[in-house]
């Protein structure tokens, strides 16, 4: 009978250690299976907004009040850029957002108060705090040149844009999107007039 008992014992404990290998067999394959799942969606979210949505931080007050310093946007890639859309573009390594003004053609005026004339009409801007001429270089009138968009910052006192020689206007390829969606901080979320 003690032979008995000793069998039951043995043949528990097979039961029990083949349990706990099934079971760690399967936990690896399941831990396997999800880290490859992250790794497919962080590749497709990566590629997603490096592709089509980049993501990106505002630096500075150029774009003051309409954004804000660390709030952070969402571009759209490919769009069709008018005037008063919000464009991002690269700049000596760096990507800058700014208000669209002028398209290829356009002939811009400003005068030394701020105020902005596109082809002989005034231009108007609820969306500056105040006018000003900033920083320009340029004489008036100015056209735009083919296949590029003259641009200015929405806080015209600090914001350093296509007044200045030493940005231009911009280029079309180096324009990244338009800006269109702001994501932080969070109570402020929603589509970028």
């Amino acid at each position: 009978m003690k032979a008995d008992t000793k069998e039951i014992a043995t043949v528990e404990q097979l039961e029990k250690e083949l349990k706990r290998v099934r079971h760690t067999k399967e936990y690896g394959r399941t831990l396997r299976g999800t880290i490859y799942i992250l790794l497919v969606v962080a590749a497709v979210a990566f590629l997603i907004a490096t592709l089509f949505l980049p993501v990106l931080r505002v630096y500075g007050t150029s774009m003051e009040p309409t954004l804000k310093n660390k709030e952070i946007v969402v571009a759209l890639k490919g769009s069709e850029f008018k005037r008063g859309d919000i464009v991002a573009f690269y700049y000596n390594n760096k990507i800058l957002l700014k208000r669209v003004i002028g398209v290829a053609g356009d002939q811009i005026v400003i005068e030394k108060d701020g105020t902005v004339f596109v082809n002989g009409e005034k231009l108007e801007e609820p969306y500056i705090s105040g006018k000003s001429l900033g920083e320009c270089d340029l004489s008036f009138p100015y056209q735009v040149p083919d296949n590029r968009i003259f641009v200015m910052g929405d806080h015209r006192d600090v914001s350093i844009d296509s007044r200045s020689s030493t940005i231009g206007c911009i280029a079309d390829e180096s324009i990244v999107g338009k800006v269109a969606i702001r994501v932080w901080p969070l109570n402020e979320i929603g589509l970028i007039n």
